[in-house]
């Protein structure tokens, strides 16, 4: 039966015939060198994909993947089909948000089992009808479909954490005085989404480069170009990846370094005060003495302390400030 999360479509020479109707009828049209097959599976049971797997001859290594969640991004090649894992992103709310994705290729049909309803299927629908005329190559244009969806969706990601770098190198450099712990939170947040981020990133790269290298036995010709593209946005992603890491590091370690020049501004500050403040402590003492001294017992005494405490704090106030130590 058809779940309303579930989703079927039948093309037949090139040309959409039919969507919506039961995975059941779908070994009415395997058989057919004429059809096209896709369906796509939300949240299977291991019942679900014992059917499929008999109608489509799928190896059991390939199905306990597609049920066990928490795979690493890769391509599995078996006698008559491909087993493709790979991970759609998107940030909700500053919260990466990886959704796993299990691809069964065969010569004519294309599975999709996706870990949750959170993966846009909708999106690689509307990709697929943008160039209707290209389903005439079949399978091999479906899955082009889906993999430049999910790789554009890198796109998105690494574009938002990319402004949200700089919103932090613009907190960094702000003369505004205030709290910035959030920026070494932040950046330490930032730099774990990377990594998780880079672990699908990278093995993406891999696949397309699998397929690229297949594209005798797997894609048309005409098809290879696509295909060519998607590797290509799959090296920028890695890169961006790369760079926005380093990136991350670079305010970090920014960060790290005000933090010492404040506390070296600090620690002058705090000197050049002491300095001063030791000038009428050490008058003063040498006054408080009880033995005779230069105007001793006069006011003289008096009013030439009181001037030397203040005329040379003054000097040692103007010297310090010229240094910007105060």
């Amino acid at each position: 039966m058809l779940t309303d999360m579930d989703r079927t479509r039948l093309y037949r020479n090139g040309v959409l015939e039919a969507e919506g109707f039961p995975i059941d009828d779908v070994s009415d049209h395997v058989g057919d060198r004429s059809a096209v097959v896709w369906f796509d599976l939300c949240s299977p049971t291991s019942d679900d994909l014992a059917k499929i797997s008999e109608e489509l001859g799928l190896h059991e290594l390939a199905v306990e993947d597609a049920l066990h969640s928490c795979q690493r991004p890769k391509l599995d090649s078996y006698d008559s089909h491909l087993f493709i894992t790979l991970y759609g992103a998107k940030l909700v709310k500053s919260r990466l948000e990886l959704i796993e994705l299990s691809v069964f290729v065969t010569k004519n049909a294309l599975v999709t089992v996706r870990e949750s309803s959170e993966f846009d299927i909708d999106g690689v629908l509307r990709r697929w009808d943008a160039k209707a005329e290209m389903a005439a190559y079949g399978v091999p244009y479906l899955l082009h479909g889906l993999l430049d969806h999910v790789v554009d969706g890198y796109f998105d990601v690494l574009q938002a954490m990319d402004d949200r770098i700089e919103e932090l190198e613009d907190d960094l450099f702000d003369e505004a005085p205030g709290d910035r712990v959030h920026i070494q939170r932040q950046t330490y947040e930032m730099r774990k989404k990377l990594v998780r981020f880079r672990r699908l990133a990278v093995p993406m790269r891999e696949i397309v480069g699998s397929l690229l290298r297949r594209s005798v036995e797997v894609l048309d010709p005409a098809l290879t170009p696509y295909y060519q593209d998607i590797y290509d946005h799959t090296l920028r992603a890695a890169e961006w990846t790369d760079s926005l890491r380093e990136l991350v590091g670079n305010v970090r370690e920014a960060h790290i370094n005000q933090q010492g020049f404040r506390l070296n501004d600090i620690m002058k500050k705090i000197t050049s005060w002491a300095a001063i403040i030791a000038v009428p402590t050490m008058i003063t003492g040498f006054y408080g003495q009880n033995v005779p001294y230069p105007g001793f017992s006069h006011p003289v005494g008096f009013w030439t302390s009181t001037v030397a405490i203040f005329l040379v704090s003054f000097v040692l106030y103007v010297v310090f400030k010229k240094r910007n130590w105060l």
